[in-house]
């Protein structure tokens, strides 16, 4: 059956993480439901799934975020069992996700400091490829996925443009560039080992890098920076650099404004010294 909701996803265009992820929920939805039943579910059941969401609630304790993500994916799979006519019943909706109360606080937790610091250390210590791609993440505001997903034809830096023609829901969209992200793509090319690969960012092999290997490599210099950091550092930094919300929105690929909307609140950190202020 997974291999069959699997490619049922593919042909939904959902992207690829998200179709990772959604497997992913639903093996461990099936690991739980064989435990308690012995063997896995023929269909699904509601009862079945308020169990389930009880189980993630209290015995994993996840919030109630992480739990209407998981939901997602089984209303996904409810979904493709109704498609392929294992059931005809719909036993999940929205309706029945958690309240999540929406976050006030801006999400970016770096300062420019930390972030040019990085982008030095990163520069010295593992050459311009990392270089390259840690300034496209902090200065041009792309997803990881994204970065690596770059290829040479989609950079055109003499118009000052990167193209990511798949983004979050299969989106393609036009980021304009500064001189940062210019100049360390440009530097970087320059270095870049002649393999003929399609992507910018290769690896030793010659093929693309992993999220995995970025994970390793940033975290190896930062316990707080990470590449959705970076992302929520450039949404930030490009308000108080006077980009309005629709810009701000385009470069990012939010597909919600209410999503931008959330960096011209002021950080955490900020509200907590206005605190100190009572």
């Amino acid at each position: 059956m997974l291999v069959g909701f699997q490619r049922y996803l593919i042909e939904n265009g959902k992207a690829e993480n998200t179709v990772k992820s959604y497997c992913l929920t639903v093996r461990g939805f099936f690991a739980w439901y064989q435990g308690i039943r012995g063997q896995p579910p023929e269909r699904l059941l509601r009862q079945e799934i308020m169990s389930y969401i009880n189980y993630l609630r209290t015995i994993r304790g996840l919030t109630n975020r992480s739990v209407n993500t998981k939901l997602a994916a089984l209303q996904a799979l409810n979904e493709f069992m109704i498609e392929t006519g294992r059931q005809t019943e719909l036993v999940l909706s929205k309706r029945d996700y958690l309240k999540v109360q929406t976050a006030y606080a801006n999400p970016s937790t770096v300062s420019k400091d930390q972030v040019e610091l990085l982008r030095q250390q990163i520069l010295s210590e593992r050459g311009l490829r990392d270089y390259a791609i840690v300034t496209v993440l902090a200065y041009a505001g792309l997803r990881i996925s994204e970065a690596l997903a770059l290829r040479l034809s989609d950079v055109d830096l003499a118009a000052r443009e990167i193209t990511v023609q798949h983004g979050k829901g299969g989106k393609m969209r036009v980021v304009f560039i500064g001189d940062k992200v210019v100049n360390a793509i440009r530097e970087y090319l320059l270095d870049r080992p002649a393999i003929d690969s399609p992507y910018l960012f290769i690896s030793r092999r010659g093929g693309a890098l992993s999220r995995g290997q970025m994970n390793r490599i940033l975290s190896a210099y930062s316990d707080s920076i990470t590449p959705h950091t970076l992302r929520h550092f450039f949404c930030s930094t490009a308000i108080e650099a006077g980009y309005s919300i629709n810009e701000v929105a385009n470069q990012a690929g939010h597909s919600n404004v209410h999503t931008t909307l959330r960096y011209t609140n002021p950080t955490r950190e900020k509200m907590k010294e206005k605190a100190n202020l009572l």
